[in-house]
């Protein structure tokens, strides 16, 4: 017992100044920075997997790696392999992967898939899960964006842990279910949030505005919670239940069906949440 937890710290110690082989599967907006951020952390990219060889060598580029569009063609002795995909080709993929590189940890990045999903295809496996939004055309700073791993060893938790903390200062551990339930809230904050920055910019549109006009009036909601609770921070007509001002302004929808639903169904939240 002695033996084997002196070979657990010495294991640990040695991951966390190793720098990691690790193969990208996926080519995608996540793939692309958190890729260039644990290479610019020390770790070395050697392959990049995509679909498409187009993709796999735009990124390959930029990381110095090696692209490949043929899963069978995958590297088999890397440390590591991050799987950056949509949800539904997770598990193939895994699948088609799993077994075939011996004791390499294996992460996904999903914020709504469970680390189960390599179950029966790895022996050490987990998450690895930056909650931001990422787009490819727009450089974004890690250090201050939440990472939250999971695995199912203290030797894979290890090798997630030493991965987070080298592309940011903010690394939980956090279960599956609170993951489904972040990844949740994070919809809410910002793909319907910015969904309502498109049905306004169509409103500014149809008024002879350009959509930069509300910039400032963005910015200063967003920086309000950071003061304030979402909850304090509400304002509008729905807030106070301005039946006349949301009349008029429902009448300006007729027409499109979709955005008339959503301002009803948002005004009632929004309205409900402050009686």
């Amino acid at each position: 017992m002695l033996f084997s937890m002196k070979c657990l710290i010495l294991y640990y110690n040695a991951i966390s100044v190793l720098h990691m082989k690790i193969v990208f599967i996926g080519a995608g907006n996540l793939a692309t920075h958190l890729s260039a951020a644990l290479r610019a952390g020390g770790h070395d990219i050697v392959q990049i997997y995509s679909r498409t060889m187009a993709s796999a060598s735009a990124l390959a580029a930029r990381v110095g790696a090696e692209p490949t569009d043929s899963i069978d063609s995958v590297c088999r002795d890397a440390d590591v392999y991050i799987f950056a995909v949509k949800d539904d080709v997770l598990p193939q993929l895994a699948t088609q992967l799993g077994g075939k590189c011996g004791d390499a940890v294996m992460l996904h990045t999903a914020g709504s898939v469970s680390m189960d999903v390599f179950r029966d295809v790895a022996h050490r496996y987990g998450v690895l899960y930056p909650m931001q939004s990422f787009s490819k055309t727009r450089h974004l700073e890690l250090r201050d964006v939440p990472v939250y791993i999971e695995a199912n060893c203290d030797e894979a938790l290890a090798v997630a842990r030493t991965l987070a903390n080298s592309v940011s200062v903010k690394v939980r551990e956090l279960s599956g279910e609170a993951r489904r339930r972040l990844h949740l809230a994070a919809v809410f904050a910002c793909n319907f949030v910015n969904c309502c920055y498109d049905l306004a910019s169509d409103a500014a549109v149809a008024a002879g505005v350009p959509f930069t006009d509300f910039l400032p009036l963005i910015d200063e909601t967003a920086a309000k919670v950071h003061e304030l609770s979402p909850h304090d921070a509400q304002t509008g007509p729905a807030v106070r239940y301005d039946r006349s001002v949301m009349g008029r302004q429902m009448e300006l929808l007729e027409g499109d069906e979709a955005a008339l639903e959503v301002y009803k169904l948002m005004s009632d939240v929004i309205h409900r949440r402050h009686v």
